[in-house]
């Protein structure tokens, strides 16, 4: 009898074992089994992307971006334009976006942006920030900023996966400013139906073509009766067509509020202008910071890829440590944009693996390392 019990228990044993392997080797070749691409007709072809790398840290990154291409072997070719917010042959900075970087833009369709510096002045109120000006010029009525967890990225919730959609062309940013009387100064904050309308039917199509389930518009009707009243009024009617997603209201104070406790609670978030830009920083505190997040303006024949948390980090310029991350990401958004779907998860694999393997001396202090960017950026070549 105990002769036989042991092998029956030996029989299960080397059962379960056999069980094991063969899950085992399933999962392997599950790994190993893609789903195929199919692409239209000239896909395959390289595609023409304006680089227009900024000011602060941009130079920097968007060079971490190209050495990365170089190695990915992505099928673009950068249209490189530099020192767009720098002075002119006379000494004079730039108030306007030349006219052959937006011919650009349009041609391509296609942007990678790094931030470019507004400067502050009470003096010269005729100019106007250059990218509230590209994006005008550009009609990129959407700004869109993801912002989520990434193992080995300090951080104090661990469970935050939230966008940010933006109106980006009015509100308080519609550059409406001027002195009524000495020292009393009007600033006209602009809202219409057309484009309150258009930003809220696409935070809902994100949310469907992207299995969301909540949707939540920030506002300060309780104030701002008329203007975020109609942004609110728009948002509940576009909300009637997807019954399928939660539809959820939120003042914006108490929204900054309950970010900072339980980030987790939203999933889809959208906004007038201003709030977007502010929740928006918000988050990008919750997940690691300015180097972190991706981000893109959306237009109806343009799209302008930049990091999500719109900084030039001039204080650490030129000193070899910034972050390419929010960059990089941003860059695999463009590829997937782009209808490049491999390259796009290629590249976003291997800056996630670098982000959750690599030891401190190859990240950026930012982050918590000792490293550079060209120790990052060579941790990531590694992994393509």
């Amino acid at each position: 009898m105990k002769a036989k019990g042991l092998s029956e228990g030996l029989r299960r044993k080397q059962a379960r074992q056999s069980l094991l392997s063969g899950l085992a080797a399933q999962k392997a070749q599950q790994a190993r089994t893609k789903i195929c691409y199919v692409p239209s007709p000239g896909d395959a072809k390289i595609q023409k992307v304006t680089l227009i790398p900024g000011d602060g840290i941009g130079p920097e990154v968007s060079a971490a971006v190209r050495e990365v291409f170089e190695a990915l072997k992505a099928p673009v070719q950068f249209e490189q334009f530099d020192n767009i917010s720098g002075s002119d042959p006379y000494g004079n900075p730039n108030t306007e976006v030349p006219r052959d970087i937006l011919e650009s833009i349009r041609r391509n369709k296609v942007c990678l942006k790094g931030t470019l510096f507004t400067p502050l002045s009470a003096h010269n109120t005729s100019t106007q920030s250059l990218n509230v000006q590209l994006r005008k010029e550009l009609d990129l009525h959407v700004n869109l900023v993801h912002g989520f967890n990434i193992e080995g990225v300090p951080s104090r919730f661990s469970d935050v996966d939230v966008v940010v959609i933006r109106e980006n062309t009015e509100g308080e940013y519609s550059g409406l400013e001027h002195e009524v009387v000495e020292d009393v100064v009007e600033s006209i904050k602009v809202i219409t139906q057309e484009k309150s309308r258009r930003t809220v039917e696409y935070a809902f199509g994100f949310a469907f073509l992207n299995n969301r389930r909540k949707v939540t518009a920030i506002h300060k009707a309780n104030i701002m009766k008329l203007s975020d009243g109609l942004f609110l009024k728009e948002f509940r009617e576009v909300a009637k067509q997807y019954p399928m997603i939660k539809a959820e209201e939120m003042i914006v104070d108490n929204t900054c509020m309950q970010l900072a406790g339980k980030p987790n609670q939203f999933d889809v978030m959208v906004t007038p202008n201003l709030y977007g830009n502010l929740v928006a920083n918000v988050v990008a505190g919750l997940t690691g910071g300015p180097g972190i997040l991706p981000g893109v303006n959306v237009g109806d024949q343009c799209a302008v890829f930049e990091q999500g948390a719109r900084h030039v980090a001039k204080d650490i310029a030129g000193q070899g440590i910034a972050n390419p991350t929010a960059a990089l990401l941003a860059a695999a958004m463009m590829l997937r944009h782009l209808n490049l779907p491999d390259f796009s998860d290629r590249l976003e694999r291997a800056v996630m693996e670098v982000l959750r393997e690599a030891p401190a001396s190859v990240k950026t202090p930012d982050i918590g390392g000792s490293g550079t960017t060209a120790s990052f950026v060579k941790a990531v070549k590694a992994e393509l």
